[in-house]
């Protein structure tokens, strides 16, 4: 009877190489992972976003008066709020500071709600309605002001909203005056195009 030297088990340097190829595809596959769902918070964002806008456009048509969201940006970042008329002259930044256009709901900030999503647009960044200016340092493209106004009538105020991921996920929420609806687009890098979602 001959006794055999091989065990059962595997050996240090096996466990070692396939811990290697482990870590290896693992590290190819967090980038695309991690792009994935900064893509997912973004669009989401973009979304809820434009939900807000239409639950403002509805607000005023309820309440017979003109609603707005207004964007304030401070150190850290952008935040925004939903206001309504209360002296039927729209709603003005000025009536805003003294209490007469009175919030409707409380202050919002994206990253609150989507980890590593803000308003924002990544370098070089073309404008997403054809013409149009590019939206540079500011993502807040609504005329020269900084409020997206509705009307009793359902109309708006035209502007776009450029919303970008932690990962260069990049979306833009744009309002059409004449109807108040609004429509999410995504840019695609590789075409440098905007799609509509």
């Amino acid at each position: 009877m001959t006794l055999s030297t091989r065990s059962n088990g595997y050996s240090l340097v096996e466990l070692a190489i396939v811990m290697a190829i482990g870590a290896t595809l693992l590290g190819a596959a967090v980038p695309g992972y991690l792009a994935g769902i900064d893509d997912y918070r973004a669009s989401s964002a973009a979304r809820h976003l434009s939900g807000r806008f239409q639950r403002a456009r509805m607000e005023a048509v309820m309440r017979s008066a003109t609603v707005a969201v207004q964007f304030t940006q401070s150190s850290s970042g952008y935040s925004y709020a939903v206001y309504v008329d209360g002296n039927r002259n729209g709603v003005l930044s000025r009536d805003i500071q003294r209490g007469v256009d009175a919030p409707i709901g409380a202050v919002e900030r994206l990253p609150e709600q989507f980890s590593g999503v803000e308003f924002g647009a990544i370098p070089g960044l073309p404008p997403v309605d054809t013409g149009g200016t590019p939206p540079g340092a500011d993502p807040i493209r609504l005329g020269s002001g900084s409020l997206a106004s509705f009307t009793a009538m359902g109309t708006a105020s035209t502007g776009t909203v450029y919303i970008r991921g932690r990962h260069d996920a990049q979306y833009a929420v744009r309002i059409f005056g004449e109807t108040g609806k609004t429509r999410v687009m995504k840019f695609d890098p590789g075409t440098r195009q905007w799609r509509q979602l």
